[in-house]
This record gives structure tokens, sequence and C-alpha cells, in this order.
């Protein structure tokens, strides 16, 4: 518990962390995790690159120039994949009525793949924006909702 308390302060006080905290299911033992494995975000090209590292990416097989998705890898640090799993069904179990873009792409998701696809999809999805919100230095700002309509 006390442990739990000085994590809190920690990623409270540190600028970096209180913007991966902005995320959806991301929290502050979530932030700290990011912030020890991904540093600044720089040694990754891109978010898919950070979203592999963590095993969160379908593993490909090709024949015949054929490319083929299996399932996910399950590659890289199996404690920071567990959190931001966990942060993704706590996003899932929030969602309710809102209508802003992300609540609407993540319902669609559960809707179209399954509960568990859907966590793992979320989970990729909030490593991205943890890599985004890392290398670029800005606070993540969620996207308003699209006019009905469009």
């Amino acid at each position: 518990m006390e442990i739990d308390r000085a994590i809190g302060q920690i990623a409270r006080e540190d600028d970096r962390s209180r913007r991966l905290m902005q995320l959806r299911g991301v929290g502050p033992t979530t932030a700290s995790a990011l912030l020890v494995s991904l540093g600044d975000g720089h040694d990754f090209r891109n978010g898919r690159q950070v979203a592999a590292w963590l095993g969160l990416t379908p593993g490909q097989y090709s024949s015949g120039g054929r490319p083929r998705l299996g399932s996910i890898t399950k590659a890289g640090d199996a404690y920071l994949r567990s959190l931001l799993a966990l942060g993704a069904r706590a996003v899932m179990t929030n969602l309710g009525e809102k209508h802003d873009r992300f609540s609407c792409w993540a319902r669609s998701r559960i809707e179209r793949r399954g509960y568990w696809r859907a966590a793992v999809v979320i989970a990729a999805k909030n490593s991205r924006m943890a890599w985004a919100v890392l290398t670029c230095g800005e606070a993540f700002t969620l996207a308003p909702a699209l006019p009905m309509g469009t």
C-alpha cells in the first residue's frame, strides 16, 4: 500500500507521467512503468514498433507473398503488457453511453472482434498513444465527437 502511494506521488510530480495519465486506462503505476521502459520513446521509429516490442501485435506468417496474421506474439515486458491490458479492460467497463471518437471506436471493436481481442487492441492503441505523448512532449487531448450523419 505504501509503495502504491509512493508511486502515485512520484507520478503526480513528474510532468511526463501526468501527460501519460491523461490517456484512458493509464494510471500512476502504468505511467511509471511506461516511463521506465520507454524513456523518451526515441528508441522506436513509430508507435507500432512499441506495440510490437510489447507483444501486442499479431505475428505475421508469409508464404508466396501472402501475409497471414496469427495471434499476438506476447514478446517483451509481460508486466507492462498486463498493465496495459488491465487498463484497456477498465476503459471497456466504463464506456457507458459516451459518444466521443475513442469510445465509439472502442465500442465498434468490441462488437466486431469480441471482448478479449478488443482489450488487446485498446492496449496496443494506448501503447502507441503513449509513445506519441512521450516523443512529442505534448499533452494528450481527446478528439471531439463526430457530428451525427457524417
